[in-house]
């Protein structure tokens, strides 16, 4: 049985369209994703970040007026 060369091999890799819509669905899924995630990252992260910050002072504040006894 003879072997098949490299350039027969490569030809048919060329040639083989299967796993093409697979493909070119992560393709268009990360090309919306991406610019989505560099929004996010710019300019909403700071505004999460704060207000799980001003979250945190509160209830920081409530558990120390829940522990000093009343006057």
């Amino acid at each position: 049985m003879p072997q098949p060369s490299l350039l027969s091999l490569l030809r048919k890799v060329h040639q083989d369209e299967e796993g093409t819509v697979a493909l070119e669905t992560i393709l268009i899924i990360g090309a919306i994703a991406l610019p989505v995630l560099l929004f996010l990252m710019l300019y909403g992260w700071p505004r999460i970040k704060a207000f799980f910050n001003r979250g945190m002072g509160d209830l920081e504040e409530g558990a120390r007026d829940a522990a000093l006894p009343e006057s």
